[in-house]
């Protein structure tokens, strides 16, 4: 599957955007759609994931109560809602898309073998 990010942009502080991930295909079931973020210099952050069935959703603690991850069938498009924006929200976002992941190996960005091209967050304090 393909996928292609959009929706980031340059906010303040306390902002929100709406990231979207546009799927080339109606991912099954038993596909997990990640977003993960990597800030200059840091490694690639896990945010949040949704299994595609709609039976789990997964967040990171920090982005817990600020960010919603959702999914639209009819639109093969999975969507990162961001309230409260900070600076430390600042990253490249990207989505993924893997088939058949454990639990425990949803955070884990190496566990994902379908990327999109990555979308800049900005956030001016």
């Amino acid at each position: 599957v393909q996928l292609q990010a959009c929706g980031g942009g340059l906010v303040q502080a306390g902002d929100s955007l709406r990231l979207s991930c546009a799927a080339s295909e109606v991912p099954s079931g038993r596909f997990v759609m990640g977003w993960f973020r990597q800030a200059p210099e840091k490694g690639r952050e896990f945010v949040a994931a949704l299994k595609w069935d709609g039976g789990s959703t997964y967040y990171t603690n920090s982005v817990k109560g600020r960010f919603t991850i959702s999914r639209d069938n009819a639109k093969k498009t999975v969507y990162l809602q961001m309230n409260s924006l900070t600076a430390e929200d600042t990253a490249i976002y990207y989505c993924a898309a893997q088939p058949r992941i454990i639990d425990s190996s949803v955070p884990n960005p190496s566990a994902y073998s379908n990327w999109g091209q990555g979308t800049q967050v900005t956030v001016s304090s």
